[in-house]
């Protein structure tokens, strides 16, 4: 059965990777910004880090699905870079694709490190462990 909190982390994986296409494919007037500048710096942790939270979220959400959420992750990098191809006045660049790429596998990384930590292979089967070590 699964917990409020296991479902929680699913919605908001979801709903990330929904923002992520959202402002991956709406013309470049409707989709959000960080600045009014946008420095190089600011695109840069935008980048990575939307793929990032994404990574995280789904390595949380789905602990035992590791192979399906490298390729949504990534794949989904990689075919919404692509997509910007066909919608006026966005552009696909290869350096884009890898800051995205590079944020997507940091944040599955970290998803697994954070499982690793709390001391379970699966985020269901030991919750009461964390709980445990959080209380001492």
């Amino acid at each position: 059965m699964l917990s409020l909190l296991d479902k929680l982390i699913a919605v908001a994986a979801w709903a990330c990777l929904i923002f992520i296409v959202y402002a991956t494919l709406s013309s470049a007037d409707a989709r959000p910004q960080l600045t009014q500048s946008e420095p190089i710096l600011s695109v840069f942790l935008e980048r990575f880090g939307a793929y990032g939270l994404l990574g995280v979220l789904f390595r949380l959400a789905y602990p035992s699905r590791v192979r399906p959420i490298w390729v949504l992750v990534l794949g989904s990098a990689v075919v919404l870079e692509l997509l910007q191809i066909v919608i006026p006045d966005r552009d696909a660049r290869v350096i884009d694709a890898a800051e995205k790429l590079a944020g997507g596998a940091a944040g599955v990384v970290a998803g697994r490190a954070l499982l690793s930590w709390a001391g379970r292979p699966g985020w269901r089967s030991g919750a009461s462990r964390l709980a445990v070590r959080v209380r001492r």
